[in-house]
């Protein structure tokens, strides 16, 4: 279920936290300066990374979020440590 141990979860999830929070930067930047395409390379380029590393999180690790259960046959969100209890992640 994990990445070769709770602490590559752990490590896979504070860089989804830092790519959380890079998006949130550019979008407030692009939504000063909606012309800047080098601005929206990166939010693009943010998003795709973001969309990858989401996806082997989830296979790895488990359920992100109660939309990332995508087993058909078991509700597999509540197994696991919870992603936002940290003394259980690492």
């Amino acid at each position: 279920m994990n990445m070769n141990g709770n602490r590559s979860c752990n490590a896979a999830l504070k860089k989804l936290r830092a790519i959380d929070f890079a998006l949130q930067e550019t979008v407030l930047y692009l939504d000063a300066y909606p012309q800047n395409k080098q601005a929206l390379r990166y939010y693009h380029k943010l998003i795709k990374e973001r969309e990858q590393l989401m996806e082997s999180y989830q296979s790895h690790c488990g359920p992100l979020t109660m939309y990332g259960n995508t087993n058909q046959n078991a509700w597999d969100w509540i197994n696991g440590p919870w992603p936002w209890d940290p003394d259980a992640n690492e």
